[in-house]
């Protein structure tokens, strides 16, 4: 009997039981776009690193033989979805995981989690950045912000742009390998602006208005609305633009109910929205 009569999309990242980002985030958002989530954790936290404490259990010696297992079973995925790696040898288990599962009807998503506000996170080297450029050659789309699109470009970081310098960044992005790339996060006045590139097509802009304050997991929703998309076939651009409302009225509806910026989006009081 095949395990491989529904769409699948295999995810990789790390599980937060509290916080509501990564895993526990992409899983329910992938489900309920009628797309099978299967999850390969990277790390298990108890809540998210933006808390004062936290349970960390570092996954990386068990993900081999929990991919070997994958295998025995014959599973094929329609999307593989990336999100933070934490360490170059998590980097390189996630570069064979493509290799090994990637067919001619595989979609790879890598959401390059790098950094923000100009800088890298601190557990970022020269060496992982180095490694995820290398991995973004596997990527059919890619989801940096700002911030990662210039580490990935070797592009020196400022606070203003202009959306033709956004569109070159794009452009350098594609010639390492993806097909589709968004840009996230580009402030622009009371606006929050993503560009959508695309091989073969014109570039174009995606703004809503800015919410509320920055608040975790809000890119995990993004990449996981965008891969399932992908997988359902829904145009680039529409997808985009829907990833970009949904997480907007998160944000609202979280503010509603007072929800602490550390908890993230109560995205599941919308979630039949996604159907």
């Amino acid at each position: 009997m095949s395990h491989n009569n529904q769409k699948k999309i295999a995810l990789i990242n790390d599980m937060s039981g509290f916080g509501r980002c990564s895993i526990a985030v992409a899983l329910p958002i992938i489900s309920v776009m009628k797309v099978q989530c299967c999850a390969l954790p990277t790390s298990i936290f108890s809540n998210h690193t933006g808390f004062e404490n936290y349970f960390m259990e570092d996954f990386t010696e068990q993900m081999i033989p929990y991919i070997e297992n994958w295998e025995k079973l014959d599973l094929r995925f329609n999307g593989i979805c990336t999100g933070f790696l934490g360490s170059e040898k998590q980097i390189q288990i996630v570069s064979d995981f493509i290799r090994t599962f990637k067919k001619k009807e595989t979609l790879v998503l890598v959401d390059p989690v790098m950094g923000d506000y100009g800088k890298p996170y601190s557990t970022y080297t020269p060496k992982m950045c180095q490694r995820m450029k290398e991995l973004v050659k596997y990527a059919d789309i890619l989801t940096p912000n700002i911030t990662e699109a210039c580490i990935l470009t070797d592009t020196p970081y400022k606070e203003k742009w202009k959306i033709k310098e956004i569109e070159e960044m794009a452009e350098k992005l594609s010639e390492q390998g993806p097909s589709r790339i968004v840009i996230t996060g580009i402030p622009q006045k009371s606006y929050v602006a993503n560009l959508c590139y695309e091989v073969n097509h014109a570039p174009s802009v995606i703004k809503v208005h800015r919410v509320g304050t920055e608040r975790s997991g809000t890119g995990d929703i993004f990449a996981s609305i965008v891969a399932a998309d992908a997988v359902n076939g829904v145009n680039f651009q529409l997808s985009v633009k829907k990833a970009s409302r949904f997480i907007k009225k998160c944000i609202l509806r979280s503010m509603e109910l007072d929800i602490p910026t550390t908890d993230g989006v109560c995205f599941e009081e919308l979630l039949g929205s996604l159907r």
